[in-house]
């Protein structure tokens, strides 16, 4: 195996015991001294006051969600901090104040409970849209509580009154009609998967105790999780199971009329869809099937029944070339609309089935430097409508309605929230260690051309989690306005050239991600847009675990790094929450040859390897006691281990806010400004000092 640290070796094992009072204690400590040295000054105040006017105003875009002739909307501004859950028609909603039907004031109930709830969702009944299935979390949890709410009667069902209640748990629901759902939660020893997902799928009846509902499925407890599901399209309707047996790869099951579960015989790491009698497959890797081999990246059409009764024929409505890969799609009633990138900037088209085959055509003009996509489709109950939001670095969102072969019409504009004249984007390319040419963005005032000048740069790369423009009004004010340069990457591990930009990164080659980033922080100087000690690094999650390996192995490249909700310590990472559903990705420290390739990277074995000797970069961590998916943890062990090693390291927990790391905006505008501050006292004052 290894040396690594383990439950035996690890000093800072204790750190890992989320609500303990000896690591709660070390939480509030570190809190307090960040908030004496970063939000102390009247400027945080300030620019936190703008970032939280931003979230809370009325002029946002209330985005909405369509189903039928019903608009719904969850909302929250300075008099509802926890949020409304509303609905209005589309003819209401195109006024310039609409009326909205408040469905559930969030503020209200978490009042009369003494419960700190954060909305998690709805899961409306269709067509009737009489009922619902809300799920709460405490302090923004991933586990949740699910509840029956009446629609007509605003009220929540009691279970006493025969209403569906499921206590906190990361559950899977759906309704199949109002008196049954499909339900996986936890039932129990043995009934959840290493991940701490639902291994059993149970259809449940009204009025029944769960522990009597009916097992329809079960998988195993190395998967990632089991999932039921109905598609209630009438004349189409059809059962389904989804077994996850890891992050990437799922097997799909179809209930056949003698009430059998019948394998779905697509390739598991393919993403399939159906509408009516068309199957969709979006391909991952190649497939060969009926004698014709399929691209990765591509999406294939057939015929379902025919599919399902042996027939092996597919169309191709999309195929990637080295430039173009598909982001998404969806149906309306009678077209199929797909939203393109090429070079990481989107195009639309619009497919159209008839006796011939597929015609296709361009859907809709898209702006460069910004992101097009399509919302709000509902074919059973929308036709042919569909709604387009555009947004870029420096335009605020647009929200635009049409259908298809009708103009657009504009419903909402965001206002710009911070200065942006004079700021120019632009897309370069750093060539990658291995020759790969790698994307990036950079935003910049036209005066600072020809100077180097402080630049933060952002990444994530990984889970096919593709990177696209978008205003962000809070970087804009924190920074762009502050004189700085932004920078986006798009490494890969991301999804914006397609599955295989991600694919040929996991693993043994996940150093690739790392090559692809310090490379873009190199050209980014050879350039002349910055400097080493004036360039800073952001990333979260597993972008998190991007800035641990920055500072563990590229030190030399960057003047401060700030870290959130990170993986570190990538020797336990798969026995902590949700941490062994990634193993797809990363690799299984327990198998000798993998950890080998893990440990090259794994930050926090690197900076316990080098200790003291090391020179980093200044950095801030910060992370949630309530996040439930990437554990604590990573983020509490790492900031003790630097710290006594002598290394500047400052360190946040929210302790309450889930993996997003805030439960209100309040805590998102803190923790917004919390960052910008940092990195204006180390790149722009240089302030690098304890």
């Amino acid at each position: 195996m290894s040396d690594a640290p383990d439950s035996g070796t690890d000093p800072y094992l204790w750190l890992e015991e989320v609500s303990g009072e000896r690591p709660l204690a070390f939480a509030r400590a570190h809190n307090e001294t960040v908030v004496e040295r970063f939000a102390a000054a009247d400027r945080f105040d300030v620019l936190q006051r703008r970032i939280l006017d931003m979230l809370d105003t009325d002029a946002k875009i209330a985005y909405p969600g369509r189903r039928g002739k019903w608009l719904y909307n969850f909302w929250r501004d300075a008099q509802h901090p926890r949020g409304l859950w509303r609905r209005t028609t589309f003819a209401e909603y195109a006024k310039t104040e609409p009326e909205w039907d408040v469905l559930i004031d969030l503020d209200a109930v978490a009042a009369a409970e003494d419960e700190n709830w954060v909305w998690g969702g709805a899961g409306v009944l269709r067509p009737e849209q009489t009922r619902a299935l809300i799920s709460l979390s405490r302090g923004g949890a991933d586990a949740k509580v699910v509840r029956e709410f009446d629609i007509e009667t605003r009220e929540f069902i009691a279970p006493e009154n025969g209403g569906f209640f499921l206590p906190e748990a990361k559950s899977r629901l759906s309704w199949i009609d109002i008196d049954t759902l499909y339900v996986g939660t936890d039932f129990g020893s043995g009934s959840l998967t290493d991940s701490g997902y639902p291994r059993i799928a149970k259809r449940w009846r009204r009025g029944t105790a769960l522990d009597t509902a009916e097992t329809v499925f079960e998988g195993t407890a190395t998967d990632v999780a089991v999932s039921a599901g109905y598609d209630r399209t009438p004349g189409y309707e059809r059962h389904y199971i989804g077994q996850a047996t890891d992050f990437f790869n799922e097997e799909v099951y179809l209930l056949d009329s003698g009430g059998s579960w019948v394998h779905l015989e697509t390739p598991s790491d393919a993403s399939e869809s159906w509408y009516k009698d068309w199957l969709l497959v979006r391909l991952k890797s190649p497939w060969e099937v009926g004698g014709t081999t399929y691209s990765a990246g591509s999406l294939i059409v057939t015929n379902f029944p025919r599919f399902l009764a042996g027939e092996r024929e597919f169309e191709v409505l999309f195929e990637p070339d080295a430039h173009t890969s598909l982001h998404g799609y969806g149906w309306t009633e009678n077209h199929l609309l797909l939203v393109t990138l090429q070079d990481v900037q989107t195009k639309l088209y619009v497919l159209t089935p008839g006796a011939d085959g597929w015609d296709t055509e361009p859907l809709a003009d898209t702006p460069a430097m910004a992101t097009t996509s399509v919302m709000n489709l509902d074919p059973l109950e929308g036709g042919d409508d569909y709604m387009l939001m555009t947004s870029g670095f420096t335009t605020p969102t647009t929200l635009l309605a049409s259908a298809v072969g009708a103009p657009a019409t504009e419903l909402k504009q965001e206002p710009a929230f911070f200065d942006a004249a004079g700021i120019d984007t632009e897309q370069f390319f750093a060539r990658s260690d291995d020759g790969t040419m790698v994307p990036y963005f950079v935003l910049r005032h036209r005066d600072n051309r020809g100077r180097p000048g402080p630049t933060v740069m952002s990444g994530y790369g990984g889970f096919e989690v593709s990177r696209t423009p978008g205003y962000s009004g809070a970087s804009g004010m924190g920074w762009l306005e502050q004189g700085g340069t932004w920078v986006m990457t798009n490494i890969r591990g991301g999804g914006e050239y397609g599955p295989e930009w991600h694919t040929s990164v996991q693993k043994a080659n996940r150093h690739k991600v790392y090559e692809d980033f310090s490379s873009i922080a190199r050209d980014l100087v050879s350039r002349g847009i910055t400097t080493a000690p004036q360039l800073g690094a952001l990333g979260g999650s597993n972008g998190g675990l991007l800035m641990g390996v920055m500072m563990t192995r590229y030190p030399e490249l960057f003047g401060a790094i700030v870290c959130q909700v990170p993986l570190l310590d990538m020797r336990r990472y798969h026995l902590l929450l949700a941490g062994a559903s990634w193993v797809a990705e990363y690799g299984d420290p327990d198998i000798p040859e993998e950890w080998s390739y893990i440990s090259r990277y794994s930050p926090y074995q690197k900076a316990m390897e080098t200790g003291s000797d090391a020179t980093y970069p200044p950095i801030l961590i910060t992370t949630s006691t309530r996040d439930d998916r990437v554990h604590p943890g990573h983020a509490r062990k790492m900031t003790a281990l630097l710290e006594e090693q002598g290394h500047r390291v400052w360190y946040h927990e929210n302790i309450e806010g889930g993996h997003g790391g805030a439960a209100d905006n309040k805590q998102s505008a803190f923790q917004a400004a919390l960052i910008y501050e940092f990195f204006t006292q180390m790149l722009i004052e240089g302030r690098t000092s304890k």
